[in-house]
């Protein structure tokens, strides 16, 4: 299923009240983890090692989405930071929507830059530290392309587009070294899902754009947020060179990735799918110790309650806990209001509603994060099967059944 076009109905589902009695997880055993590059100050770089656990949240500002990027009002973005550092985050994600901070080819505007300073200012002020995501084409349903865009596979291979990219990390690079509250560089929102390319064109992009942030922004945690079909379906980036990247990030959904064909929300395809998805990137890599971020995550069950959503949450992210999964960055922080035409789901995502209450699921977050943000990541010492022989959706999600030992009832399988 696609996140890209809007849904108006939920997934209909019957909801399974009870927990799984028993997960299978990696067997106990502390791994040291290595930390990924040389930040510029040392506390910025035992915070960014990957062998700690590092629980945060995607930023959907509360007053005017993203737009907010063009009205600008620090007044209500204290409000939520305030809010956002009370459930105990230590990151946010945030989207640059791209024509807004480079609407031409050679130019990139000042004043958006000067608003993400800000931004990274208020965000330090409440030990907050940032993932800036640049190339963000499509958010929420909706798409952002620049004004220079070209038909595929330009994004990736045209050297006209090409300098734009590099004009752009470089006066990001510029203002976010002025603060100490770096993470890095995500390249996109799911960029595959506005700009595809065959792998071998998008994975060879794919290295030169780390090889530019590794450059423009020395020592910074940089990665590449792709949607989960890359890892199901031969699209943009192929999963071997994604799960090569040092710190691969995954963003997994029950309902978008079809988990709910083989479960109901509260069976193992969905509650472990956090695990699931990591044991994949770890074969694909052929290394158990590999280190991954689960950059988002949520049921995106319509019909899900909130308590349930909040069952939900509390072990999908405990087993992935236990499974040695490192930094986790849950979608999203408010809902949006509605007051804008967006995909109905979106009015619901939120760990606090979008006029600030905190949700049950909230306050489960806010006892993981109190549990295990800066606890040492226990990494898995068994290698995982090899990948799944045939690279689409049937043969993947068999492979990671087939990991967590569960058979569906009536999935043709």
């Amino acid at each position: 299923m696609d996140r890209r076009h809007f849904i108006t109905k939920g997934a209909g589902a019957v909801i399974a009240s009870s927990l799984p009695k028993k997960l299978k997880l990696f067997p106990n055993g502390a791994v040291s983890a290595e930390s990924i590059g040389t930040a510029p100050s040392q506390a910025r770089s035992e915070r960014n090692a990957t062998g700690r656990h590092r629980i945060g949240v995607n930023y959907t500002p509360s007053n005017n989405w993203w737009f907010c990027w063009n009205e600008w009002n620090v007044d209500p973005i204290n409000r939520d930071l305030d809010a956002i550092a009370a459930l105990g985050a230590d990151h946010l994600r945030i989207m640059l929507v791209w024509p807004y901070f480079q609407p031409n080819l050679t130019w990139v505007s000042g004043a958006h830059l000067e608003r993400l300073s800000e931004l990274l200012t208020l965000m330090a002020e409440r030990k907050l530290d940032a993932l800036v995501t640049v190339f963000t084409g499509q958010l929420s349903g909706w798409y952002f392309l620049p004004p220079f865009n070209k038909p595929d596979p330009a994004l990736y291979s045209d050297p006209e587009i090409w300098a734009a990219q590099e004009l752009l990390i470089h006066e990001l690079a510029h203002t976010m070294k002025a603060h100490d509250n770096i993470i890095g560089f995500d390249f996109g929102n799911e960029m595959n899902t506005c700009w595809s390319a065959e792998p071998a064109v998008g994975d060879a992009w794919m290295v030169k754009m780390f090889a530019l942030m590794n450059s423009a922004y020395p020592g910074g945690v940089h990665v590449n947020g792709t949607d989960h079909k890359p890892w199901f379906q031969p699209t943009t980036f192929s999963p071997r060179a994604l799960a090569a990247n040092p710190f691969p990030v995954v963003h997994t959904y029950p309902y978008w990735t079809n988990a709910l064909k083989y479960g109901g929300p509260m069976d193992p395809p969905s509650t472990r799918l956090l695990v699931a998805f990591a044991a994949l990137v770890r074969s694909y890599a052929g290394d158990p110790q590999k280190p991954v971020w689960v950059g988002e995550f949520n049921t995106c069950i319509e019909s899900l309650p909130e308590k349930l959503q909040a069952a939900w949450l509390e072990t999908a992210v405990t087993a992935a806990i236990q499974s040695g999964v490192s930094w986790f960055t849950y979608w999203d922080s408010h809902d949006v209001d509605r007051k804008f035409a967006f995909n109905p789901l979106e009015y619901s995502l939120g760990l606090l509603t979008n006029d600030g209450r905190v949700r049950v699921q909230g306050r489960v977050f806010k006892q993981l994060a109190a549990a295990y943000s800066g606890k040492p990541v226990v990494f898995p010492t068994i290698a995982p099967p090899p990948p799944p022989v045939q690279h689409n959706f049937g043969a993947t999600w068999k492979w990671m059944l087939d990991f967590l030992e569960w058979k569906p009832k009536s999935a043709g399988m």
